[in-house]
């Protein structure tokens, strides 16, 4: 198979597709919704707070391994051409670590923090390896449609899996879950794990560490040699950390601002979800034919927007409208965000550029939630740290503006 996909196949492309709708489990149960709470009220024993220090510091960690290792696996990824090898060991390795957090009980603070901490290394790192799979089973043209279905399908399996976990958490049966997690993670994972394409073209490798070094270092010169590149990056930076901070605090503020109890944060939760697929879905063939930067812009608009009315909010019934809103936003920025980036990608470069993108993306979630929680502690209450996020989706507009897009589409 060519390098370069010229035409597609259905199976490639929904394979790759079910990925998303897999992980997605894991990302709204374990890293989100459910098994935060469990571990910070049941697992871990002591003084209040202690469990959000043990939990920030299991997310904090992880995120920091992948922002150093993304580089490092990308051009593994494209050097060795292995990267369907990669993207399973990856997957296993999550799968088996969320089944061991059923073995979880109460006090075992440090046996919990590593299997989050291997867990969320693993699954956030494997999305080097998957994203940079797009070139090699669509065309161009069908960039911007193949990532915003992926997220689509995603939104639907973080819904369906908290639908199927709600019942367990009626009755406590939160070891249930974790292995159901890791059932749907492992099964849906399977078509992208056998049918993605296997590279052909083994390119010849020179033995020597400093020419491994040397190769990395040339590759980060090179994408951040090119000033369309290094632009989007930059916006990409300011505006991720913003949406970042928005998914990790918004229960947060729901509860401590607006006293959202435990069930509507569940329900909310799956309403963003809905409206994020229906983004997805509405923008998937209009993103290719007018750009994903026309798509990112006028969310920029809207998150402005929507962040600077949610700290003035004062009514449950207004954040309703606001979150409904907000997942339309979600759906269609991040689409678009992947589907811009991979214009910017040349040949046999994908793990490399995939590996700078997921090293910026996770390099903005260590500093969002640090400056939300900075500005929420010196004024003593949370929506100034709102308008805080504001600014940093106004500096994404900003930089944003001088991208210029690889093609006249774009």
């Amino acid at each position: 198979m060519a390098l370069v996909a010229k035409r597609y196949s259905l199976r490639e492309v929904v394979s790759w597709c079910l990925f998303d709708f897999a992980n997605s489990s894991y990302s709204a149960v374990i890293a989100s919704a459910i098994f935060p709470v469990f571990y910070v009220s049941y697992v871990v024993e002591g003084p209040t707070g202690l469990g959000d220090l043990w939990w920030g510091r299991a997310i904090s960690i992880s995120v920091f391994l992948v922002v150093i290792s993304s580089p490092f696996m990308g051009y593994l990824a494209d050097k060795k051409l292995n990267r369907r090898s990669l993207l399973a060991s990856y997957t296993l390795i999550c799968i088996a670590a969320v089944s061991l957090l059923s073995t979880l009980e109460k006090g075992e603070i440090l046996k919990g923090f590593l299997l989050i901490l291997i867990a969320n290394t693993m699954m956030e790192g494997g999305l080097v390896f998957y994203n940079s799979f797009i070139p090699h089973i669509v065309p161009r043209d069908y960039y911007g449609r193949i990532s915003a279905w992926g997220f689509a399908l995603g939104y639907i399996g973080s819904a369906l899996s908290l639908i199927l976990a709600l019942p367990l958490v009626s009755r406590e049966k939160f070891e249930v879950i974790w292995i159901l997690v890791a059932f749907f993670y492992g099964i849906f994972s399977l078509p992208c794990l056998i049918f993605m394409p296997k590279e052909s073209i083994k390119t010849v490798s020179d033995p020597s560490q400093n020419k491994f070094f040397h190769d990395l270092f040339t590759s980060f010169l090179l994408i951040f040699k090119d000033k369309q590149t290094r632009r989007f990056l930059l916006s990409y930076f300011f505006y991720e950390d913003a949406v970042n901070t928005v998914i990790i605090f918004a229960s947060i503020y729901a509860s401590s601002t607006l006293g959202f109890a435990y069930k509507e944060l569940i329900v909310l939760y799956l309403v963003v979800q809905t409206t994020a697929f229906i983004g997805s879905i509405v923008i998937s063939k209009p993103l290719d034919q007018l750009g994903p930067k026309v798509f990112i812009l006028g969310n920029l608009i809207a998150w402005t927007l929507v962040t600077t009315c949610s700290a003035f909010v004062s009514h449950k019934n207004h954040f309703w409208i606001l979150a409904s809103f907000a997942g339309l936003c979600l759906g269609a920025i991040q689409a678009a965000s992947r589907a811009m980036y991979v214009s910017f990608i040349p040949e046999r470069r994908e793990g490399e550029y995939f590996g700078v993108y997921s090293m910026v993306g996770k390099s903005s979630a260590i500093l969002g939630p640090i400056l939300f929680g900075e500005v929420s502690f010196l004024f003593g209450s949370q929506r100034p740290a709102v308008f805080a996020v504001t600014f940093l989706f106004l500096m994404g507009l900003v930089f944003l503006l001088g991208v210029k897009p690889v093609s006249k589409k774009f």
